[in-house]
């Protein structure tokens, strides 16, 4: 046993020689490639310096100036106050429940801060007001009146359809920024989360690419105090060379000391075009974001390449001697030979080391080796697939930080959704059911409701969410589901930007085959809108947030069965939702298209489907699909007896694969009879058309 572990160390050791001359090797040929690079790309900043500069100014944001609807992209919450002439986040005009809401106001071109061959940030000054203020609609909850907020952040990002998480996240960040995604801001925040290192709930913090404070400043010690309801002014001042920032806050003029003055480099966080402007959310407190005014300038360097040698002149000139021009550039060739011949030598000889190296290690390697002992590996058991389990409160609480505000995505009318991190390190979307739903008429039956979740966790699909567990414990009742970074789908449709249509054409598609496939196992879904769509991080749609149906009825077959047609029809309001890019009920446009499925039917009639395609798309979108979609859609609002197809046949009429048919030249006078989530006729299915 001695001799065997002698020959082997011998073998470590003359192994680990010989690759230690070839790294050495490849080390100089890279070092060799890398010096030729850069003296290439010395080159091309080898001409003269100039500036490049940029400037912003919005004095108010009333809808009256042109330039404020050109220049100002809104995200996610964020919306224009005609009254105000100002930009709130969220709207404090919107009727419904103001917490847990997000959003951004972007300069709609990127401004370029970072010269990409010194990696010198730019210089920019910024100056903007803003107030916070309590809405008149905020709710009540059983901590008394909801005012407070998160408070508003200056940002520079690198895309401007990204919005970022609710809460204590400021709109900032999301689940879809990687490790690598480049960001900076300057928050004014009004909440203390100490879980992030918040000093107080009034202070000024630096992020660089991340949510927790790089440099975090108390505002008290410079008597500004952010929720006091007065107006405030900000002065953020960068100099690019010299990597150093001064931030002033006050709210009666420019105040002489500045709340944070010190040394900043923010070239790792920056790409050579940045997006910049304003975010803000909401937790379980709300307050209005008002943004007044707003000015941005920026220089930044850029290095004019010299004049190539092939000018008009020389042009001219060589053309009169062909000849002269062919002796010229063979001397040319001869005499001076490109840079990048140079790097095609280094690279041509690392890889013959390359090669050589391989070939001798493993000659030598089975030699040495053939002398020793083989020990046949081990084979590993397949594992089984991750079965749906039972999970208890504790390993529950302890996967959402006990429930941690940071870690809430958002709430229906059943429960609230939280973010989560498993032992094992998956992450996980979970549903906890409110005590409402629980002790209504519909949740009462607690046996069927673990019934229906053990069913469901048993179907599998690729356009399906995976239900990983449940939690029936301490009185509570969760369900986890597997997590998904790009959240779900009306995000993306009603506020993160524009979802080019063939993402908008492949998610109907990735709908219809879930659903096709539910059906077919004879379960319904019951609960089929945009928010229980997710996108996967390569956009594939998938269906989850299954509806807990639990009504009164006898028969589970008859309840089924008026379910799925129930889905059908619900399938056809999204694909008109997704079609339009604008919700079913759009409070925002005028009253006579205000319901969507009465407009796209009217539309239909005047064979004007096109106006009903979401116009941000331009010319990008294929108005045949797009018409096709729309007929579909259409075709599922049918009644029953009428028209409206299974889900197994939409698949069919999606994929080009059948012919639709022939829609009625009027609309139906009624729509489906039945909501299989009450057993009452109410909303859209069964109200009839006005």
């Amino acid at each position: 046993m001695a001799k065997r572990d002698c020959c082997s160390s011998g073998f470590a050791v003359g192994l680990s020689r010989h690759y230690f001359v070839w790294w050495s090797s490849s080390f100089y040929l890279l070092a060799l490639i890398q010096f030729l690079v850069l003296v290439n790309s010395s080159a091309a900043t080898s001409g003269p310096v100039i500036n490049v500069t940029k400037h912003i100014s919005f004095t108010h944001f009333s809808l009256d100036d042109p330039s404020v609807l050109s220049d100002v992209k809104l995200l996610g919450s964020a919306k224009f106050s005609m009254e105000k002439s100002v930009i709130q986040i969220p709207d404090e005009s919107e009727a419904f429940d103001l917490r847990h809401q997000a959003g951004r106001a972007i300069y709609s071109s990127p401004v370029r801060l970072l010269d990409p061959y010194t990696h010198t940030p730019a210089s920019f000054q910024t100056t903007f007001s803003f107030q916070f203020s309590n809405s008149s609609n905020a709710s009540v909850d059983g901590d008394g009146p909801s005012h407070g907020g998160s408070g508003l952040t200056f940002i520079i990002v690198p895309d401007e359809f990204t919005v970022g998480r609710p809460g204590p996240w400021l709109g900032m960040l999301n689940d879809a920024c990687q490790e690598d995604y480049k960001a900076v801001g300057i928050e004014f925040d009004t909440r203390q989360n100490p879980e992030f290192g918040d000093p107080n709930d009034n202070h000024v913090g630096i992020n660089l690419a991340s949510i927790v404070s790089t440099k975090a400043i108390d505002a008290s010690d410079f008597g500004v105090f952010l929720n006091d309801g007065s107006v405030h002014r900000a002065w953020i001042t960068y100099d690019g060379p010299r990597r150093w920032m001064d931030i002033h806050l006050g709210s009666y003029g420019h105040p002489s000391k500045p709340v944070f003055s010190g040394s900043l480099d923010l070239s790792p966080h920056l790409n050579e075009y940045m997006f910049i402007g304003f975010s803000a959310s909401t937790g379980n407190k709300t307050q209005i974001h008002n943004l007044l005014s707003w000015n941005f300038s920026a220089t930044s360097q850029a290095f004019l390449r010299l004049p190539s040698e092939e000018t008009c002149e020389s042009k001219i000139t060589l053309r009169k001697s062909e000849a002269a021009q062919s002796q010229t550039t063979q001397k040319r060739s001869n005499k001076e030979p490109s840079s990048s011949f140079f790097i095609f030598i280094a690279v041509a000889v690392l890889a013959l080391a390359t090669m050589i190296g391989f070939i001798f290690c493993s000659r030598r390697g089975r030699n040495d080796t053939s002398k020793l002992t083989a020990i046949p590996e081990k084979t590993q058991r397949p594992r089984p697939p991750n079965k749906p389990r039972r999970f208890t409160f504790t390993e529950i609480s302890s996967a959402t930080r006990a429930f941690s505000e940071t870690e809430m995505l958002g709430s229906d009318a059943k429960g609230v959704y939280y973010r989560g991190k498993l032992s094992n390190g998956c992450q996980v979307a979970i549903k906890r059911l409110s005590a409402q739903f629980l002790n209504s008429q519909q949740g009462l039956d607690r046996r069927r409701l673990l019934k229906e979740i053990g069913a469901m966790s048993r179907v599998r699909h690729p356009n399906l969410v995976p239900i990983r567990g449940w939690c029936n414990d301490n009185r509570e009742m969760m369900i986890v589901y597997d997590f998904y970074a790009n959240g779900s789908l009306d995000k993306w449709l009603f506020g993160a930007g524009v979802l080019p249509w063939t993402r908008r054409f492949k998610v109907i598609n990735d709908v219809a085959e879930a659903l096709s496939f539910l059906h077919s196992k004879q379960l319904a879904h019951k609960n089929m809108k945009t928010s229980s769509v997710f996108l996967d991080v390569s956009f594939r749609a998938v269906l989850g947030d299954f509806g807990m149906v639990l009504s009164a009825t006898d028969s589970r077959r008859f309840e089924s069965a008026i379910s799925q047609t129930a889905d059908v029809f619900e399938f056809g309001i999204f694909v008109l939702e997704v079609v339009s890019g604008r919700g079913r009920l759009d409070p925002e446009v005028e009253q006579e298209e205000r319901d969507l499925v009465d407009f796209a039917w009217r539309m239909h009639v005047k064979d004007e489907k096109v106006k009903v395609v979401d116009g941000r798309m331009g010319s990008l979108v294929n108005l045949e699909q797009a018409i096709r979609a729309l007929d579909i859609g259409l075709l599922c609002t049918l009644n029953e007896s009428k028209g409206r197809p299974k889900m197994e046949e939409v698949v069919e009429f999606l994929s080009m694969d059948k012919q639709i048919p022939e829609l009625p030249a009027c609309r139906p006078v009624s729509l489906f009879p039945y909501n299989s989530a009450t057993g009452l006729c109410t909303g859209y299915s069964c109200g009839p058309f006005k």
